[in-house]
């Protein structure tokens, strides 16, 4: 029956059903949760799903529920293999503790940013925008 779903549709996805995976939106989110279903236009829905935050070797997890996910928005979808995701060398900590590095780390970044632009900028250089999606 695999031969009569072409890969290049939707229907590839038929063998994700039930599964835990990894989704990548193009906001740069990370998302795990049970591929429940999912329609012609690849709009899938999540079940138990949650946001995994990284700062380097540590994560943490928001717990968002149940989710319907629009296809266009879907950058990477993968299956998640149970017994590697044991042995991946991250270190769970606190929701609050992760969103204060990564918010010291985005602020650290926007100075640099703006420092950046103002010494480009007096060596006659334009500075780089920031603007638009990366897709």
């Amino acid at each position: 029956m695999d031969a009569l779903i072409p890969f290049t549709t939707s229907g590839s996805l038929v063998d994700l059903v039930d599964k835990k995976v990894l989704v990548i939106l193009r906001d740069g989110r990370k998302l795990l949760g049970l591929f429940r279903s999912y329609d012609q236009f690849a709009n899938f829905l999540l079940e138990s799903t949650v946001e995994r935050l990284h700062y380097k070797l540590e994560y943490a997890d928001r717990d968002l529920g149940v989710l319907l996910i629009r296809g266009e928005n879907v950058v990477a979808l993968g299956e998640i293999d149970l017994i590697a995701e044991d042995m991946v060398p991250l270190r769970e900590i606190g929701l609050k503790e992760i969103e204060e590095k990564i918010a010291e780390d985005t602020r650290r970044r926007d100075r640099d940013f703006v420092i950046k632009g103002k010494v480009l900028g007096a060596m006659g250089f334009d500075r780089e925008g920031r603007e638009g999606d990366a897709y």
